[in-house]
């Protein structure tokens, strides 16, 4: 989620918090001998509306039966960047019959796009189907009536989030795990014991990282507790970034560097049950960082693609765009747990399996927690559009064994 050098499919992720961690689809695609011929059919849309959020659609064939790793679609802009609509499908049979796939939806700025399909064969080579022109038109524009008296707008200011609501109590979904290490955030944070906020190595510059399209400049006053509830809050900063755009004061823990120092590792659970922000350029994210690797996304979220959660697997690397309008929406309190399996990560959405990725984290894998609000930069995802403040919240973050 964090290194520069990652490309991202929708964004960037917190060592990184965005959509990625798989090869690019409008990467340089290695033939292989062997790869099966797969006709495209059907691609959709043609056509889209500048800020109105939209599913692509897909339909193929083979000439015989085989199983896809993954089948998507790519867009790519003028400048080269790829912006693929999130939820590519997984191990898809596709056969003479064809198969169809409908794709999470997302939105894009007003211009002109390359739109294609895609498909990863089992050996993780990538192959790019025929494309056409995307065509996003600007937002149409309706001229306000004027008031007859003119209010004057209050600026906006952060308010205390609600006291989550209650939930059976959770825990662990291998048996056998009891509790080994959390924060309910019922005091206030233990700087220095449990948290540190002012620096991470996942960041190039220890408290900033402009490079992964990030405006954030990390200042532990942006992360407080009240009523049981750590209450992230970003707000405009006076920082310049290397990049020469402005910085956001933000907030991050991390366990990195404290004097606890505690690690996950291999065979444990992690969960967090979080409030999802509604602010456009809000990307919060619980994630696990060490030594420029180790990194394992519980979950990365951006209010533009309101339903989905990215979850990530840098270290063998897998990643699903998990979408479910019932429980993920901007506002919505949502429980998140993800189980670090040595040949299997498991994700759990509100105490329900939904994504193995089969790939793991190995034996002897270990690293530090990072829970963060990251601000984008607009490259993959809206950056805000005001200096309105953006919070995110959290009600715990709790280690099984």
């Amino acid at each position: 989620m964090r290194l520069p050098a990652i490309p991202a499919r929708l964004c960037a992720t917190a060592g990184a918090a965005a959509l990625i961690a798989v090869p690019l689809a409008g990467q340089a695609v290695a033939a292989t001998a062997s790869a099966p011929t797969v006709t495209q059919d059907r691609l959709t849309p043609t056509s889209m509306t500048a800020g109105v959020a939209t599913t692509a659609g897909l339909t193929v064939h083979a000439k015989s039966c085989f199983t896809a790793k993954t089948l998507g679609v790519g867009v790519r802009d003028k400048a080269g960047d790829n912006l693929d609509f999130p939820g590519s499908a997984s191990n898809v049979r596709i056969c003479p019959a064809g198969v169809s796939i409908t794709t999470g939806s997302r939105t894009l700025p007003a211009g002109s796009y390359t739109e294609f399909g895609f498909w990863q064969d089992t050996a993780g080579a990538w192959h790019n189907l025929a494309s056409h022109t995307l065509t996003v038109a600007p937002a149409a524009t309706t001229k306000p009536t004027a008031p007859a008296t003119p209010t004057p707008t209050p600026t906006p200011t952060p308010s205390a989030p609600a006291t989550p609501p209650a939930t059976a109590t959770s825990g662990s979904p291998v048996a056998g795990q009891k509790l080994i290490w959390s924060d309910d955030f019922s005091s206030p944070i233990a700087w220095g014991s449990t948290w540190v906020g002012d620096t991470t190595t996942s960041f190039q510059y220890g408290n900033h990282n402009p490079n992964d399209n990030k405006l954030d400049w990390l200042d532990p006053s942006a992360v407080s507790v009240a009523n049981g509830v750590a209450t992230f809050t970003a707000t405009p900063s006076t920082h310049v970034l290397e990049n020469g755009k402005t910085a956001w004061n933000t907030g991050l823990l991390t366990t990195e560097g404290s004097t606890q120092g505690f690690q996950v590792k291999t065979g444990e659970y992690v969960e967090t049950r979080v409030q999802l922000p509604t602010a456009a350029g809000a990307w919060p994210a619980l994630w696990t960082w060490k030594n420029g690797n180790g990194e394992i996304d519980s979950f990365e979220y951006h209010p533009d693609n309101p339903n989905l959660l990215e979850l990530t697997n840098h270290v063998n690397p897998a990643q699903d765009y998990y979408t479910d309008a019932n429980a993920i929406a901007p506002g919505k309190w949502v429980t998140i747990g993800t189980y670090y399996g040595a040949n299997s990560v498991s994700w759990y959405v509100n105490g329900t399996k939904v994504y193995s990725d089969g790939t793991g984290v190995g034996a002897n894998w270990s690293a530090y927690l990072i829970l963060s609000l990251s601000v984008s930069a607009g490259e993959y995802h809206p950056a805000p559009t005001g200096s309105a403040p953006i919070t995110f919240a959290a009600d715990y973050v709790r280690v099984y064994g």
